[in-house]
């Protein structure tokens, strides 16, 4: 199993997202609301967001733990429609998951 992280532009989110339904398969995805910054610093990003005299870029964080046979759809799906064209259109993470826990309880 592999885990892709994708970070990327929140105007972009619904189209991604609705080709990421397209994919036949496809367990889900996870979508988290996250800010940062890159080499730039988000110091000449139109939509950076200050905090404590930090300047942060706001993003979208979507992750999706798939079959290695399909992280290249994902990876296509998320680079085709998450592309703008400009600096900070986000990068994608991809990673070997060991083990997943599907049920657990307290003991």
């Amino acid at each position: 199993m592999k885990e892709i992280k994708a970070i990327i532009r929140p105007s972009k989110l619904l189209e991604v997202t609705e080709e990421l339904h397209a994919i036949e398969g496809l367990p889900g995805v996870t979508i988290s609301e996250i800010k940062g910054f890159g080499k730039g610093k988000a110091k000449d990003a139109a939509d950076k967001i200050v905090y404590e005299m930090v300047e942060f870029v706001p993003r979208i964080q979507l992750e999706v733990v798939v079959h290695e046979e399909m992280v290249a759809d994902v990876v296509n799906v998320i680079q085709k429609f998450a592309h703008t064209g400009n600096i900070g259109d986000g990068k994608i993470f991809v990673s070997t998951v060991d083990e997943i826990v599907l049920d657990f309880r307290l003991l």
